[in-house]
């Protein structure tokens, strides 16, 4: 194994470890913290007294590092070391190294607030700013003053220099500074702006020029990309493939190209690691995370497009974005520094110097301060902490006030908090689901009307990390060489019901992978769905004691009910996420504080009925913004289940509801709960706007001769 730059620094680590309860450790890319930093506490006794827990912002690091630490240590993975990622766990009464992303961390705590099995916590990869770790942030600085005089340390690594920041929030605790770049990385600027600037298309085409122009003229090494998101990935993998191929036999090296993002399977994100044949260069073509989570032994030139695919949530709307944006100073100098971990390594920038300069951020916005906070807030009411008031929770860097305001008042409509913002029965039962509080709500409220097996399939296939259903985008036809067969239509009642009849389609199947490919359905993505169901189901039927069910042909009238109920439990659970449809057209308005007009987006199969009219009420699973504002995975509900909705719309207090004083004792949001109490009494009672509606109808009728 190579020396990395940490092990150089291992008394020094120790002896601030062993005089401080919270160290800063200030690790650049390639130090060698994610996998060195466990060991040497290990080495030196930290796990005598329990477990080394190392948090990782995502699943594919924590499986990919404890696997390499497993092998560094000749163990067998998950004995000694192991790790813990969402619906899987390997690890034994055994381990002591203990790999976890951020998230399963956090449920851990809600069964052992004080998470007494772990000796030391390692918060790895700070400077990522997960929504999770800035949650754990704030958590663990509570739990250094009830643990701290235990021996139990916490370490939180960086591979930026923010650890200035970090160590105030601590009170002040020591900073060190671990160098990491082995080697120098020439950095090469685009002279203009043709491939920073000019687009989707371009940047990739960009990519494929300068990747080509490396491995014809460049010595052996291999070459890491950096495009947005699996699209891109894929267009690109293909571009390079044909291109490779028509390279003259002989004149060049041997190449073999490779995805790296977090929608592929284990198998395959493995297979990045394995070093190429003789005389081969790989080429890796990956998100950002390969920034810094993971490192790929073997890379000499890096490929930055300067761009990063986020999604980002505006409380006041409701409404999600999956935007394009261009990456911060501090992440184009992670990437630039993957080039030089073996030798002297060269950064190809496809976007200028002064883009670098001028329009670049210094660093990435903290995902707390762009991301929707309904499950980090039920968490948080979930811990009972004395004294808590989420609005003036201790955040590195706070989420705004309309941010956690949304929050509240998500989980008050959908009856996990009551209106003095304690927690309810039913907020404690969707804490223990690993699910978004809308899917957490919907199960619990789907068990009390006899849908729970329908409802199981729906939070699994909305679950999916990957869209599940065949796109088709302008050209595929063409490419396809069998058009897949027509899919359930929903029975025009939205796309929930049509996600449930897909999956009993296939179970009825006994789980053929074939007849997914028949119907062009993500083969792995399927696959992936019936073991969360699977898992859920154990989960539901271990908290509410719920009976196995049964897949099975149902007759017309038992379908539709089931059918029915389904979707009133959806109601229920999608509480905050309801729309009513406007008189003059067939856009929706959103209710409540989030009230807008939004459409339905073009691939619902929500129908609309004989008349031309889509349903008077519907729910959404999210809303987007592309060309426009869309509704996505959308059903239809009705009038009398929306009544208690906007009644409890008519009292919202979102002071009391943090736990902090009512807005008469406090002023502070008096605007907020005027908008809030406006759009309450500016939505028309259900029965008055379904009168005006089939007034409408009516008069619509009688135009067309049809009375």
């Amino acid at each position: 194994m190579e020396k990395l730059p940490i092990l150089q620094f291992e008394d020094k680590i120790i002896d601030t470890v062993n005089k401080n309860i919270v160290t800063v450790l200030i690790g650049e890319t390639g130090s060698g913290k994610s996998t060195q930093l466990s060991q040497i506490l290990f080495r030196h006794g930290y796990a005598n007294s329990g477990t080394i827990c190392v948090t990782q912002p995502r699943r594919v690091a924590a499986v990919s590092v404890s696997r390499r630490v497993s092998q560094e240590m000749a163990v067998p993975l998950g004995q000694q070391v192991g790790y813990a990622i969402r619906f899987e766990d390997r690890t034994s009464p055994q381990t002591r190294i203990k790999y976890v992303t951020d998230g399963v961390l956090l449920r851990e705590s809600l069964s052992d607030p004080e998470l007494r099995s772990y000796s030391v916590i390692i918060l790895d990869e700070a400077h990522e700013r997960s929504l999770n770790m800035d949650i754990l942030m704030g958590l663990v600085k509570r739990l250094v003053d009830i643990r701290g005089s235990s021996g139990f340390r916490v370490l939180i690594t960086s591979a930026t220099l923010e650890g200035e920041k970090v160590s105030a929030f601590f009170n002040g605790c020591p900073v060190l500074n671990v160098p990491g770049k082995l080697f120098p990385v020439e950095v090469i600027y685009r002279m203009d702006d043709d491939g920073g600037g000019g687009g989707f298309r371009s940047y990739v085409d960009a990519a494929l020029k300068v990747a080509i122009d490396i491995h014809v003229k460049e010595p052996e090494g291999d070459i890491l990309i950096f495009m947005t998101g699996q699209e891109d990935i894929e267009k690109l993998v293909k571009k390079l493939e044909d291109r490779v191929r028509s390279l003259e036999e002989g004149s060049v090296m041997d190449a073999v190209i490779h995805p790296l993002h977090g929608s592929l399977p284990p198998e395959l994100q493995v297979r990045v690691f394995s070093p190429p044949p003789p005389n081969c260069r790989r080429f890796i073509v990956a998100t950002n995370i390969a920034e810094t989570s993971l490192t790929v032994d073997g890379v000499v030139y890096v490929i930055d497009s300067g761009y990063v695919k986020q999604r980002q949530y505006n409380p006041s709307t409701g409404m999600y974005s999956l935007d394009v944006v261009k990456i911060s100073r501090v992440q184009a100098n992670q990437r630039a520094g993957r080039a030089g971990r073996t030798r002297p390594g060269k950064c190809y920038r496809l976007y200028p110097y002064v883009v670098y300069k001028d329009e670049f951020m210094e660093a990435a916005v903290p995902e707390i301060q762009r991301t929707s906070l309904g499950g980090s807030v039920l968490y948080l009411k979930t811990l009972d902490l004395p004294g808590i008031d989420i609005l003036k929770f201790d955040f590195l860097d706070p989420p705004s006030y309309g941010s956690l305001g949304d929050a509240l008042r998500q989980l008050y409509l959908i009856d996990a908090i009551d209106e003095d913002g304690l927690i309810t029965s039913v907020g404690r039962t969707m804490s223990e689901l690993p699910l978004e509080p809308s899917l957490s709500r919907t199960l619990i409220a789907a068990n009390e009307n006899g849908s729970l097996s329908q409802a199981l399939t729906i939070a699994a296939m909305l679950s999916a990390e990957t869209s599940l259903l065949p796109s088709f985008v302008k050209g595929s036809e063409k490419k396809r060489k069998h058009t897949p067969l027509k899919l359930p239509d929903g029975d025009g009642l939205g796309d929930h019901i049509q996600l449930l009849q897909i999956y009993e389609f296939w179970s009825e199947t006994n789980y053929d992978l074939e007849w997914c490919k028949e119907y062009g359905l993500q083969i792995r993505g399927m696959s992936f769905v019936k073991d969360v169901r699977g898992q859920l189901c154990q989960i539901m039927q271990k908290m509410a004691k719920c009976p196995m069910e049964v897949h099975g042909r149902h007759s017309s009238r038992e379908r539709k009910l089931s059918y029915r109920n389904l979707r009133r439990a959806l109601c229920v659970g999608y509480a905050n996420q309801l729309a009513e449809r406007m008189m003059r057209h067939n856009g929706y308005r959103t209710l409540g504080l989030k009230s807008q007009l939004v459409k339905v987006h073009p691939s619902s199969v929500l129908l609309p009925d004989e008349d031309g009219m889509l349903p008077n009420y519907v729910v959404f699973h999210e809303l987007i913004t592309t060309s426009s504002p869309f509704m996505r995975n959308v059903c239809a509900v009705e009038m009398q289940w929306i009544s208690p909705i906007l009644k409890k719309l008519e009292n919202l207090d979102i002071n009391k509801l943090s736990g902090g004083m009512s807005d008469l004792e406090d002023d502070t949001s008096g605007k907020v709960q005027d908008v809030l109490k406006k759009e309450a009494k500016d939505v028309e009672s259900p029965a008055d706007r379904d009168s005006k509606i089939q007034a409408a109808r009516d008069r619509f009728l009688a135009r067309k001769g049809k009375k």
